[in-house]
């Protein structure tokens, strides 16, 4: 039985669909990257982010992006803690870990009344709305004519489903480890709750 999800959400840009390393993804959606190649999917669940591959080739396809790849800087980041701080209490989502990355973000979640993927689609909603609020939005510059700005998420999210307490665990000694990882500090946010067994 699944008592709980490790979420891992991604920035634009941050993972494209025919990255070299492999993807989630079945296809390429925009044509400037489809020269680049086809999607490149994998069924592994392990990650592929320290996997050998032809860097210069990643950073061409990102290159070729409509917007450039989005980089939280640390206010747009505080931005879509706040956010996401908005819909954990509005949902009643219960959170074990959080780590809010440049490029990405990391959540341990117990298991919802929602699927995983409306979870994600709150967290990625509440945050953009936090940070057009702030005037922290990353892709402000690229605003409609209506006003709207590009979305600062990927459309997809990935998780790993979470089985046994020490699966837990072992998800929060993660996501709680992963910005010393980049050089970035510990983060502590109000709404991670304590994990108790």
């Amino acid at each position: 039985m699944v008592i709980g999800y490790h979420v891992i959400l991604s920035a634009y840009g941050f993972w494209l669909p025919n990255d070299p390393r492999g993807s989630w993804s079945k296809f390429v959606g925009a044509w400037e990257l489809l020269r680049f190649g086809r999607a490149t999917k994998v069924s592994t669940l392990r990650s592929l982010a320290g996997a050998s591959h032809d860097a210069s080739a990643r950073m061409a396809a990102k290159q070729a992006l409509k917007y450039p790849p989005v980089r939280f800087n640390g206010i747009q980041a505080r931005a879509v803690g706040r956010g996401f701080a908005l819909a954990v209490r509005k949902g009643r989502i219960t959170v074990w870990a959080c780590s809010i990355l440049p490029d990405h973000a990391h959540l341990v979640v117990a298991r919802h009344r929602y699927p995983v993927e409306q979870i994600a689609n709150l967290l990625k909603g509440a945050s953009t709305r936090r940070m057009r609020f702030e005037n922290a939005h990353p892709l402000a510059a690229y605003r409609t004519a209506t006003g709207c700005c590009p979305k600062a998420w990927a459309r997809e999210q990935w998780a790993v489903f979470l089985r046994t307490p020490q699966d837990v665990r072992r998800a929060i000694a993660y996501v709680e480890a992963n910005p010393g990882r980049e050089g970035l500090r510990r983060q502590r946010w109000s709404f991670v709750a304590p994990f108790e067994t």
